[in-house]
């Protein structure tokens, strides 16, 4: 990962805060609800997801979104114009041949465990907070949550680094790249919103990589830093690309990526629905068969060279 400032987040929209506020007057008229309706005070109330900014449409191939996500891809981030005077580029991971091709195999390893809907509820209050602070859609961190350690169930989560030694905790943050790591660049995320006043696996000390809400917060300012929004679009894969490095394998990884969120976008949040293969294959068609033939073209120019 090479150096970069990672710009701070946008300030929160009055949007936001007048839905923030409407929340917060539902979950006071629930709870008047339930303690006059004779309801337990130690029974825990179901988390629900958070509410979907933007429901995406099934992208389409174009010269224009073919055009756009390259562009993407080459240059700097959709923050450049917050980053231009410090000279750096998109914030790229860059993993060694050794985790791409055991990656692939993970990625299909990861998708196929089966996650408890109690399991989950300890995380809508982050992804709420995530989304809110960074103005990236929750769907997309959420994806790249499933993608990277199975919402956090994966053996080796919260302790210890993962099979190739550099990156651990619930979204895989590299903390050994450098001279300044990935983790590092972004650790201090957690700042920028309210932690939520429960959650599991709360570490002693801050930040930690390891903490729930730490990391998935750094993940959302990472994404939000490399261009990605409330759209789930060109962007949204771009941004996705970069989390995971510009190769074959992070291609794959952004189209899985993105094609989850959108589904759910579409017919709801599903903890445990595969990715619909047809989807895939259209955010292959629009963003990753692009960028996949320039990649191919690089490598047969350079091995000509």
């Amino acid at each position: 990962m090479p150096d970069g400032h990672v710009p701070s987040p946008p300030s929160e929209r009055s949007s936001w805060l007048l839905a923030g506020g409407l929340a917060l007057l539902g979950a006071i008229v629930l709870a008047g609800a339930l303690l006059l309706g004779g309801g337990s005070s130690d029974r825990p109330v179901q988390a629900a997801p958070p509410a979907v900014p933007v429901v995406a449409t099934t992208p389409a191939p174009s010269a224009a979104s073919a055009a756009s996500v390259l562009a993407r891809a080459a240059a700097p981030s959709a923050k450049r114009h917050v980053r231009a005077a410090h000279g750096h580029g998109a914030i790229v991971a860059r993993p060694s041949g050794k985790q791409q091709q055991l990656d692939a195999t993970r990625f299909v390893d990861q998708t196929q465990t089966h996650i408890a809907t109690r399991w989950m509820e300890g995380f809508y209050p982050i992804y709420a907070v995530a989304q809110r602070t960074f103005a990236v859609n929750w769907l997309l961190l959420a994806s790249i949550h499933r993608q990277e350690s199975a919402f956090s169930t994966a053996s080796d989560t919260y302790t210890g680094l993962n099979f190739a030694g550099c990156c651990g905790g619930p979204m895989q943050f590299n903390v050994t790249n450098g001279p300044v790591t990935t983790w590092r660049l972004v650790s201090d995320s957690y700042r920028y919103g309210a932690r939520p006043r429960t959650y599991d696996h709360v570490t002693a000390k801050h930040p930690s990589i390891y903490d729930d809400f730490d990391s998935i917060m750094a993940a959302a300012h990472l994404l939000s830093a490399d261009g990605a929004g409330y759209a789930l679009d060109g962007a949204a894969w771009s941004a996705a690309y970069s989390y995971y490095g510009h190769d074959a394998t992070g291609v794959t990884y952004a189209d899985q990526v993105l094609a989850r969120a959108i589904g759910w976008s579409q017919h709801g949040f599903c903890i445990n629905c595969g990715v619909d293969t047809s989807l895939v294959e259209a955010v292959h068609a629009a963003y990753g068969a692009p960028v996949l033939a320039a990649l191919t073209k690089a490598s047969a120019a350079s091995v000509g060279g």
